[in-house]
């Protein structure tokens, strides 16, 4: 009898599809090859070497993570800024430049037209070489919507074709890939290369989404594709997923110019397991990564985004209560688009609607092109709006919203006081009113279509409009009452008091908190954005105020919610389980059901077990002593087995379907001429997780969430009696909130 698996069979230990890894058994292999390499290490200079690269493989990886992420960042900002500039015009002196870039060499620009050069044509300048009157301004709309619908139309079709899994943003299957669940090609290299070109191609047709959200997407790709480069994370799941966790805080490092907020976030809104390593190569692969966007610099202004602002005039006790105010916003606001939304993706998935992808982006793209042309703030870019509102008025600013009368009767240097409105602002409230409908409505929409989509900047925009009309409300209601009581002991006549871009950032962070429910990881990334320290207080009262407000809505965020839809297999660690149910209540088989299939440990034959194992779909099998005795030895897993007994077929002499299968350490002796036994004790896990019958429920789940488990067996008196998969524990879970245990999907 041979046993042939001394050698490592290839194969054995990996994962099936959609299924989940086994923490425990992923550590426990990397301890035991860590072991391995530093006791060789003593022997050898060679061994030496070797273990000195394993242990900084890490940081290299972390390294190259940042570079890529960073690179790919840079190349999309600076593509979608064109794309979106090529909607209403293009370049004469060279197509590629965009409409700010075009300008900037000018000598035939004036400082009050800033934003027309010669160099640059509209549409309607280049057919019809007229800029003026009605036909002009048809030109223009046509070309833009034109425009609009080409860009989404190729968005959609490179996804359905190529790479299905690159549409939306990524967050809820990345959590649940990072909570131990198996996606295969969810972080391939064609999704990638797909995300990165459609992404381009979806912020720039002008839909109301944002880049941020699938920059943690790409950046999670490189992660993975660049693990294959090392042995030590290619090999294992567990390992991997710890580099998975820095990739995402290199992601939004890169979308909001944050590294310290990528890191937060990547701890409080993605990452299942973090250990203390984890957060340090965090860090580091978020700084690298914020280092090459900031050398490529895509925005020309030194800058990682589009939007940062610095602000000066500190805020006043009485503020908060706006800033209240706009938390309440932000709460309700992300409570009605979690409902909503999910509503509408509930309605695309059990319709027909799901079937044509196409046309549903194409219809959406047209409404809102159309809806958006004759509005400037719906026509440009979201990241321009944003920036445009988070921006306080100086005497250099052309804006409508910084149009106020005696705006030039100043005398302090370049700050402006507190100012009368002009007719522009009035316009632009008008105006900004509008917009956020449009904002609210559209984006309920257009989150979830198959193209690549984020949340963060819509969400934000919403939230800065919100902010911004209560600024300039809360502005001259100071200016015209400034003897009122709540203004008079800070605010002189004619003093620089309210900040309406400060209450359109602290919108903005309301809303965004109450959409993703973050709030320490927004704070940070929001005060990372604006360089302003000492907004840190209006900022987390906002951002607490709309958490509170949403969680009393609803106690799940956008990507939870997303992920119940989907059916992922996700143990929400935040959740607390306060049933009195038992292991017996939970676990397969019940009272009625047939019994549970199991092996024996000596007994059963390669056809035997050939034989279960096509009758069956399980994912493993506990072994026993025996069928009368049921006491337990061990589990392995079916891919395991099936891989072991093809394996022996092809290189073990005499295996046949009457060859028997020994779990057991030493085989009996056996009679001359009867077949080759098969010993499969190496793919046996002798120390299965077990719990007894009784054992309640909420530290079940406890075990499974701690210890990221696949499954658990019950025993009674040592015999065993049953098997608690995730799956079993999530229906559970469901179950018992009067939810449909069947929409758990996958395993």
């Amino acid at each position: 009898m041979m046993d042939f698996l001394e050698e490592p069979i290839p194969g054995v230990g990996t994962y099936d599809d959609f299924n989940t890894i086994d923490w425990v058994r992923e550590k426990s292999r990397d301890r035991d090859r860590h072991r391995e390499i530093t006791n060789k290490s003593k022997e050898s200079t060679w061994a030496l070497i070797h273990s000195v690269s394993d242990a900084f493989s890490g940081w290299l990886l972390m390294l190259l993570i940042g570079l890529l992420s960073g690179s790919l960042a840079g190349l999309i900002d600076i593509s979608a800024h064109w794309m979106t500039d090529l909607k209403e015009g293009i370049c004469t002196e060279g197509f590629w430049f965009n409409h700010e870039h075009c300008c900037w060499n000018s000598e035939h620009v004036t400082f009050e037209d800033r934003d027309k050069c010669p160099e640059w044509n509209s549409w309607s300048q280049l057919l019809i070489s007229t800029d003026e009157g009605a036909f002009a301004y048809i030109v223009n709309y046509f070309m833009y919507v034109l425009w609009a619908l080409l860009f989404a139309f190729l968005a959609v079709s490179l996804v359905k074709v190529f790479a299905p899994y690159a549409c939306g943003s990524g967050i809820p299957e990345i959590k649940t890939i990072l909570s131990g669940f198996i996606i295969r090609g969810y972080l391939g290299k064609w999704t990638l290369i797909i995300k990165t070109i459609t992404l381009v191609l979806a912020v720039s047709s002008g839909l109301s989404l944002g880049k941020e959200g699938p920059l943690v997407h790409v950046a999670c790709c490189c992660g993975n594709i660049l693990c294959h480069c090392f042995n030590k994370y290619r090999k294992n799941e567990a390992k991997r997923r710890e580099v998975l966790s820095a990739a995402a805080a290199a992601g939004v490092s890169v979308a909001f110019g944050a590294p310290i907020g990528g890191v937060l976030f990547s701890l409080e809104e993605v990452s299942y397991y973090f250990p203390l390593k984890t957060l340090w190569r965090s860090f580091f692969a978020a700084l690298v990564a914020a280092f090459t966007l900031r050398s490529i610099n895509p925005f020309g202004n030194s800058r990682l985004v589009l939007f940062y602002v610095e602000f000066h005039t500190p805020w006043h006790l009485f503020e908060l209560v706006p800033f209240i105010l706009l938390g309440i916003f932000g709460g309700l606001w992300g409570a009605l688009f979690i409902r909503t939304n999910i509503a509408w993706c509930r309605k695309r998935k059990t319709t027909q609607l799901g079937k044509y992808p196409v046309i549903e982006v194409l219809v959406v793209t047209a409404i809102t092109a159309i809806l958006a042309f004759p509005n400037e703030y719906t026509r440009m870019s979201t990241s321009e709006l944003i920036s445009e509102l988070f921006n306080d008025c100086g005497l250099l600013d052309s804006s409508k919203l910084c149009d106020y009368e005696n705006r030039f009767n100043t005398s302090k240097g370049g700050e402006l006081p507190d100012r009368p409105a002009g007719v522009g602002v009035y316009s632009a409230m008008w105006q900004l009113a509008l917009t956020l409908i449009l904002k609210i409505v559209i984006t309920i929409f257009t989150f979830g279509m198959k193209i690549p989509s984020g949340l963060f900047i819509p969400s934000m925009a919403v939230g800065a409009i919100a902010g911004r009309l209560l600024g300039v409300g809360m502005e001259q209601l100071a200016y015209y009452h400034h003897d009122w009581a709540i203004f008079n002991s800070w605010c002189s006549q004619g003093a620089d008091c309210i900040t309406p871009g400060l209450y359109a950032m602290v919108g903005a962070a309301a809303c965004l908190g109450g959409v993703t429910r973050m709030t320490v990881s927004l704070v940070v990334i929001m005060f990372e954005l604006t360089g302003g320290l000492e907004y840190i207080v209006p900022l987390m009262a906002a951002a607490m105020t709309s958490k509170w407000v949403a969680d009393a809505l609803g106690r799940e965020g956008i990507y939870d919610a997303h992920i119940r839809l989907n059916g992922y297999p996700f143990l929400e660690a935040k959740e607390e389980f306060a049933h009195k149910t038992l292991a017996m209540d939970v676990m397969k088989p019940r009272r009625n059901d047939p019994l549970l299939t199991v092996l024996t440990q000596d007994s059963m034959t390669v056809e035997d077990v050939e034989t279960i194992i096509s009758e069956t779909t399980y994912s493993g099998f506990p072994v026993v002593v025996s069928r009368e005795s049921q006491r337990l030895v061990g589990f392995v897993l079916r891919r395991d087995l099936i891989i072991s007994i093809e394996n022996a077929r092809k290189k073990q002499d005499g295996v046949v379907s009457t060859s028997i299968i020994y779990f057991t350490e030493h085989s009996p002796p056996m009679p001359p001429y009867t077949p080759p036994t098969l010993k499969l004790r190496n793919i046996l896990d002798l120390s299965p997780f077990t719990v007894t019958d009784l054992t309640p429920m909420e530290i079940v789940v406890d075990i499974f969430r701690k210890l990221g488990l696949r499954q658990c067996l019950v025993t009674h008196n040592g015999r065993l009696l049953g098997i608690i998969t995730k799956k079993d524990v999530l229906k559970h879970i469901a179950q018992m909130a009067n939810q449909d245990p069947d929409s758990i999907l996958f395993n």
